[in-house]
């Protein structure tokens, strides 16, 4: 196994950028292993696929716009990861991205020596649905043992918030047949991913691969896009 690269640079830097370019991430592992009718690779993989490609034409990362709403979540998730830190009487470490090989992850922070955190911040009837049931949701179970692979650690706790509602904290330890099959999908993703980039050079030419990082675009409240490296 590849080893593990922790990288802390500021989230939005262009070394952030650079260290997922182009590479399937944690939080996608889920579109990676879907399923299409028939039992065939689903649209959103070939779509998710397509993008990864794009990212490495083009230097700039695909889907990634700032807005209000995501700065917002942003802040809650710093609050939710603080009181998480004061309930379970745990040491928190924030990180920027893992990188092991051609995996990457973003997890909201290392716990203690074995440990790590996920959040996500709900809307208050999604919190309470997700209270009611008190388990980690099927939809993010691909992230978080995909986190718990690539940071070879043997559990996570995932944290469910919302400002003026009960916290959920769920503790998922390591399952290693599901890590397994994470793993067998997403080695088979990255082999059909170079297939692909390879018939693409060949169509369109080298000089369109490889390109420098470029800091992502950012969609404004009017939803024009601004291109913050031109400062436009």
């Amino acid at each position: 196994m590849s080893e593990l690269e922790i990288f802390n640079d500021e989230q939005g830097s262009l070394e952030w950028f650079a260290a997922r370019l182009g590479i399937p991430t944690a939080s996608q592992f889920h579109t990676v292993m879907a399923k299409g009718k028939g039992g065939g690779a689903s649209k959103t993989r070939e779509t998710y696929m397509l993008k990864l490609i794009g990212e490495r034409m083009t230097g700039e990362l695909m889907d990634n716009f700032n807005n209000a709403h995501m700065e917002r979540g942003k802040r809650l998730e710093a609050e939710a990861r603080d009181l998480y830190a004061v309930t379970k009487g745990v040491w928190t470490e924030p990180v920027g991205f893992l990188r092991r090989g051609r995996v990457g992850a973003s997890p909201d922070s290392l716990v203690d020596e074995t440990g790590l955190l996920e959040v996500k911040t709900k809307l208050p009837h999604l919190q309470l649905e997700v209270l009611l049931a008190n388990k980690l949701p099927a939809e993010h179970r691909a992230q978080a043992h995909g986190q718990l692979w690539i940071a070879e650690r043997e559990w996570i706790d995932f944290v469910s918030y919302w400002p003026g509602l009960p916290q959920l904290i769920v503790r998922e330890y390591r399952d290693e047949t599901y890590i397994a099959e994470i793993k067998s999908a997403v080695d088979e993703f990255n082999e059909e991913m170079d297939a692909r980039m390879a018939a693409f050079e060949k169509q369109f030419g080298k000089q369109w691969f490889n390109p420098k990082p470029r800091l992502p675009r950012t969609l404004d409240p009017a939803t024009e896009f601004v291109n913050l490296e031109e400062g436009q």
